[in-house]
């Protein structure tokens, strides 16, 4: 199955691309090659572009504030194992802690950094980091691998407390979804929201042997979902028949 995720809140999307930026780095400051090395910083710079909003940091700590408080309400609840419910609250006080504690926005101490604000400003021109724009990274790039390591992991350290809120946020948000089969009839699939509840992100697994892209849109009233072939020239063409596939929408 081929999991598909679809935002239905700005912040949200936000939580999400950055959650993509944070696998990206996780996979490249392990390896040891120059180029790995030099994307792994243009995924901390993009991942600082994302940072950037004002008001990222404060969304964060509310949302870390308003799923402690939901989950406060479980306690003594014969159904709930208070040894776990325990564990998620701590998780998320630990977590408001190092967050509340960053000096500024996320990602700060890398901004007042001059020599990375350097690479940043020149890695977003195409070609923009030749040895002769840059030397000094030039140099950097010809250091052994493990100095580069060290440095780029010190950096990325910076923002683990980000890291943890956003991934934290996001296990809860799916845990919340239970899976549902359902139809596409025709290959189009509609469904209406119910009132007095606020989904913010939409599930949906796809049988990967089906070779289809879902195109998928929604608000807080209605989700849709239109699935299409692509052909071999990569075209989508729109898919006539029922297709099977679960959806889940989370709160």
């Amino acid at each position: 199955m081929i999991l598909y995720e679809y935002p239905l809140q700005e912040r949200i999307r936000t939580y999400l691309r950055l959650e993509h930026l944070f696998i990206r780095l996780q996979q490249l400051l392990p390896r040891v090659d120059a180029m790995d090395h030099h994307f792994a910083l243009a995924t901390l710079f993009e991942i600082l572009e994302v940072t950037s909003r004002a008001d990222l940091k404060s969304d964060l700590l509310k949302d870390l504030d308003k799923q402690k408080h939901a989950l406060d309400v479980y306690r003594g609840n014969p159904a709930i194992a208070e040894s776990v419910l325990d564990e998620v609250i701590g998780r998320l006080d630990r977590s408001f802690e190092a967050l509340n504690n960053l000096p500024g926005k996320a990602g700060q101490s890398l901004t007042e950094n001059d020599w990375l604000m350097g690479i940043r400003s020149r890695i977003v021109i195409p070609g923009g980091t030749c040895s002769f724009d840059l030397p000094s990274y030039h140099a950097w790039q010809h250091k052994p691998s493990d100095i580069r390591q060290a440095q780029l992991s010190q950096w990325a350290l910076s923002l683990a407390p980000l890291v943890e809120a956003v991934q934290l946020l996001l296990k809860l948000l799916r845990d919340s979804g239970a899976p549902q089969k359902v139809v596409a009839n025709g290959g189009q699939f509609q469904q209406s929201l119910p009132q007095g509840r606020t989904f913010l992100l939409l599930r949906l697994a796809l049988d990967e042997a089906l070779e289809m892209v879902p195109e998928i849109s929604g608000n807080r009233l209605m989700v849709s979902v239109r699935l299409m072939h692509q052909s071999d020239d990569n075209r989508l063409q729109s898919v006539t028949e029922d297709v099977n596939f679960e959806l889940a929408l989370c709160a």
